[in-house]
């Protein structure tokens, strides 16, 4: 169900409930480090401080998950809608904005832009996948069943 809105990018993404914020970013190609954070972050530990987003304000009550102690402790000198992408699991639809600290022409209208414009509805589940050993014993009574039968077969 939820849609995570990238300001900077102008782009809308969609994700299932509860996955985390850095892995939809990286999964989708959304640059969420500066150069600092490209030349060395901790890979989602919470460490470097590298990946943090600022969360622009929506109607919902909590899009994402309560701060966790690891942000607190290196967010506290930041505005309270920065968070660490790495830490934030999306519950509800989202509008972030990736490197905050980089100058953006025109933020207020955008920002104001993206509130209005309704985020569109995504997946309401988890997709369902075929685990690798049913996958193996569907094509194997494909090939038995379905293959013609050879001299060998019938003696």
């Amino acid at each position: 169900m939820p849609v995570i809105r990238f300001l900077r990018e102008g782009r809308d993404v969609e994700c299932y409930p509860g996955e985390n914020l850095r892995d939809v970013a990286l999964r989708e190609n959304i640059e969420l480090y500066g150069l600092k954070g490209q030349l060395g972050n901790c890979g989602g530990c919470g460490q470097c401080i590298t990946c943090f987003v600022d969360v622009v304000g929506s109607d919902a009550d909590a899009p994402l998950t309560a701060r966790t102690a690891v942000e607190d402790s290196k967010l506290r000198r930041r505005p309270e809608s920065w968070r660490l992408a790495c830490q934030a699991l999306v519950e509800q639809s989202v509008i972030v904005l990736t490197r905050p600290q980089v100058r953006l022409a025109d933020l207020d209208k955008k920002k104001v832009a993206a509130r209005t414009a309704t985020l569109p509805v995504g997946p309401t589940a988890w997709p369902v996948t075929e685990s690798e050993d049913e996958a193996e014993e569907g094509s194997e009574q494909e090939t038995t069943d379905d293959a013609p039968a050879t001299p060998s077969d019938e003696g």
